[in-house]
């Protein structure tokens, strides 16, 4: 058998196999590009409530988050309190949300974080938040892109292929990046 048969083999094989994973990544990649015009894994919702305010001094800051936390009628747990000024305390809540508390005044912002549905996870294996075994087959991915990239450039022969219009288009493929690293450095 020929070498561009096998190549076309290769090709396409290795081309069914990381489809999934690239339509994970693409999609991810996407989301994460725009990060400073949004979360793409959390959704952040911002709760406004009204508690009867505490006028006693108590210094603790854990008795404090109770009496909050029981006046809020929240049961539960919290993985512990913060008081960034003498009249605000932050309880961090075991379930990720945030309680700000004015508690002179009684009012109340509870800041909830809500996973996005899909996006959240296609982001925690993309970014390899998984560690562990997920970075072998990141690892297997990235080569097997790099495999389809370079069987790509040798499917098609002659004024099409890699000796004609396809030297163009590599070239610029090359190019592009390069202008952007010359032009942000």
């Amino acid at each position: 058998m020929k070498w561009r048969k096998w190549n076309i083999i290769i090709h396409r094989d290795l081309g069914y196999l990381c489809f999934g994973l690239t339509i994970i990544y693409a999609i991810s990649g996407i989301a994460v590009n725009h990060i400073d015009s949004w979360n793409p894994s959390y959704r952040i919702e911002y709760v406004e409530h009204q508690i009867e305010p505490i006028r006693e001094e108590i210094e603790n800051k854990n008795d404090l988050a109770k009496v909050i936390l029981s006046r809020l009628s929240v049961e539960s747990t919290y993985k512990a309190a913060f008081r960034p000024d003498s009249e605000t305390l932050e309880i961090f809540m075991e379930d990720g949300s945030t309680i700000r508390t004015k508690y002179r005044t009684g009012e109340v912002e509870r800041e909830v974080v809500h996973n996005r549905a899909i996006l959240h996870w296609f982001n925690f294996l993309h970014l390899n938040k998984a560690k562990k075994i997920w970075t072998w087959i990141s690892d297997i991915y990235a080569l097997s892109l790099a495999i389809l990239a370079t069987t790509g450039i040798f499917i098609l022969k002659g004024k099409r292929g890699i000796t004609g219009r396809g030297a163009w288009l590599t070239a610029v493929g090359f190019i592009v990046p390069i202008f952007f690293l010359w032009l942000y450095l």
